[in-house]
């Protein structure tokens, strides 16, 4: 059921991916091309906020800023994952990997070294603030438009 709770943790959660691709892309090599990148982050964030923060807003102000950090670390971790998914897949498809069980290996290995690149204090700073702002934003919109 669609709330105001929801939209306004979609939306911010989807911002503080947005925010965090724009710092993490000079972090990386330069020879990568990212192409959509902040923007599929920005949709994994609308999705967490939705599906994650905006069902669990309601329960006071600790809950609401533990809601921000888990939607905050909810995104970095779907964020790692897909995006570790299509890597993997792209060298699948030129036959880097020997079995099945080597490819899904690679899924993780390719999120630990995207987990230290993005061990930026930059990156660190926006998606705390991000997630203690819309945590703290989805309760008070919780709160007014029930």
């Amino acid at each position: 059921m669609p709330d105001a709770a929801k939209l306004v943790a979609a939306i911010l959660i989807g911002v503080t991916g947005y925010l965090a691709s724009l710092l993490i892309m000079p972090l990386m090599p330069a020879s990568i091309n990212f192409g959509n990148f902040a923007y599929y982050n920005a949709l994994i964030g609308i999705c967490v906020g939705w599906s994650v923060m905006g069902k669990r807003a309601g329960r006071g102000i600790t809950a609401a800023i533990n809601n921000g950090f888990s939607g905050a670390f909810m995104l970095v971790l779907w964020g790692l994952f897909l995006h570790s998914c299509f890597q993997m897949f792209d060298r699948a498809l030129n036959n880097w990997y020997s079995g099945v069980l080597s490819a899904m290996a690679a899924i993780f290995q390719f999120m630990a070294e995207y987990g230290l690149i993005m061990l930026d204090i930059k990156v660190l700073f926006t998606l705390v603030a991000g997630g203690l702002l819309a945590g703290l934003a989805t309760e008070y919109a919780w709160r007014t438009w029930r």
